[in-house]
């Protein structure tokens, strides 16, 4: 199973409806999509390896989630629980997300086409300042650590935690 992402910019006023919209274009590409809050990703890297440890799971049937969309949530919040996993998630109002769609290349682009007239594209994946307070709250990242190892080695904490997850299981 291949993935991409689109990440962007978009006003939610409903999130059910919008989570409804979502799995809509799924359904008809025979895809999976999973919307995330960018501010608490810190790259990349960070999406890529949630979705890798994500699909290792299901594949070992070690996954919690029965979703595989919940289960990239779960690893990309570096949470245990399914629970915790929705802190990743879009919320009402403004928000910078980036969407994960998963499946085969055909259907993918067909996915990320249709997902172009939901989202405005612009990016904001990648870690910047800017998203510190978001990731360290959500991540638990302490000043000792930071103090530790530098600033800049936030994005590496934070892939920490997404493998720590299946430590804690």
């Amino acid at each position: 199973m291949e993935f991409r992402t689109l990440q962007g910019h978009v006003s939610i006023e409903n999130v059910p409806a919008f989570i409804k919209q979502l799995n809509s274009i799924a359904v008809e590409n025979a895809c999976i999509i999973q919307a995330m809050d960018a501010r608490k990703i810190a790259g990349q890297k960070h999406v890529e390896f949630a979705v890798e440890k994500a699909l290792q799971a299901k594949e070992c049937n070690n996954n919690v989630a029965k979703d595989l969309g919940v289960e990239i949530m779960r690893y990309a919040s570096g949470k245990r629980q399914i629970e915790g996993a929705f802190s990743m998630g879009v919320h009402t109002g403004e928000n910078d997300v980036v969407l994960v769609v998963l499946g085969d290349t055909e259907h993918i682009d067909r996915s990320i086409n249709e997902l172009k007239n939901v989202v405005s594209e612009k990016p904001v994946l990648a870690y910047r300042p800017s998203k510190k307070k978001d990731i360290l709250s959500q991540f638990c990242i302490t000043d000792a650590e930071i103090e530790a190892i530098g600033e800049d080695m936030i994005p590496d904490i934070v892939l920490e935690r997404v493998a720590l997850v299946n430590i804690l299981k």
